[in-house]
């Protein structure tokens, strides 16, 4: 397999299946973020995930897959850093907005700094035409932002908090985005970045979920709650895999952007199952986000 992937690295087929990957990413982490912002306290779910996961990881990581070579020390140290900083900005900001809210302007905002970040980096440049994706993009995002402020009466009193928490968010998405595409292809087999990053990322957030639990008065079950976090370890696997194995194939950049389709799933994911009233026009908004994304892997 890791043979495979090399061999179509920069090719047209790597760039097809960067793209397919893509999109997989952008449904399965729309599912991901429902499932966080979901039934149970954001914190608590994100514990159960990463303890899922990490434990999950362990025994590919170890026995599996190569061990990492040295300089891979580091880096790791570097995307644990910032994959605890993104996850602890991301359940606050669950806890101060309701899901289409938050989701939409975390995923929107990301692919521009991501951008940068893969200019800056990897040396890559948008065409004309994907910059106009990129704009498109970014209208969406703002509308939906100035609409929320106007219009949304629901946990009214924590918006803005909510907005600048799920901006700030996105910042860490980007840099977490463009650090872990060096990461993955720093090291000969993917596959031992991702083994050795969820084990090593899943050490946190059960520590944090744990002492929450304990000083809540009435917690949940714990059964439910740990049934959502092996769902949710699996689809972290597929999503956070598919993405990383995006950006190794072909364009960081292309790969962010292309991701954020998400936000429509995230509309349809808010309104079918987690009830929450979304309206004509922030579906709009939040399609000519995809729109955004789409324009930016056409004029590639």
């Amino acid at each position: 397999m890791n043979g495979w992937l090399a061999g179509i690295e920069g090719t047209a087929a790597g760039h097809q299946l960067a793209m397919y990957l893509a999109l997989s990413a952008a449904f399965l982490h729309a599912v991901f973020g429902a499932l966080q912002k979901g039934r149970h306290d954001p914190w608590l779910t994100r514990g159960a995930i990463d303890f899922s996961y990490g434990l999950m990881a362990a025994p590919f990581a170890l026995f599996v897959v190569p061990w990492p070579e040295p300089h891979m020390w580091p880096i790791f140290l570097g995307a644990f850093v910032i994959h605890v900083i993104y996850k602890l900005l991301q359940a606050w900001a669950y806890t101060k907005g309701a899901y289409t809210v938050v989701y939409p302007v975390v995923r929107g905002t990301g692919p521009l700094f991501a951008v940068l970040g893969a200019y800056v980096i990897f040396g890559e440049r948008f065409t004309p035409v994907q910059w106009l994706g990129v704009a498109v993009l970014l209208s969406g995002i703002f509308g939906l932002a100035v609409y929320n402020m106007i219009f949304l009466t629901k946990e009214r009193d924590t918006l803005h908090a909510a907005l600048g928490l799920a901006v700030l968010t996105g910042l860490f998405v980007a840099l977490y985005t463009t650090y872990d595409a060096y990461g993955i292809r720093a090291t000969e087999n993917p596959f031992t970045f991702l083994a050795w990053f969820f084990m090593i990322d899943g050490l946190v957030m059960p520590v944090i979920a744990a002492r929450r639990y304990r000083a809540i008065t009435d917690p949940p079950a714990p059964g439910p709650l740990m049934l959502r976090g092996v769902f949710g370890g699996l689809v972290a696997f597929l999503s956070f895999g598919s993405i990383m194995m995006a950006t190794r194939l072909d364009k960081v950049g292309e790969a962010a952007v292309l991701r954020e389709t998400s936000t429509v799933f995230a509309a349809l994911i808010g309104v079918l199952v987690l009830k929450e009233t979304v309206g004509p026009r922030r579906i709009a908004l939040m399609a000519l986000i995809a729109a955004g994304a789409v324009i930016v892997e056409m004029g590639g």
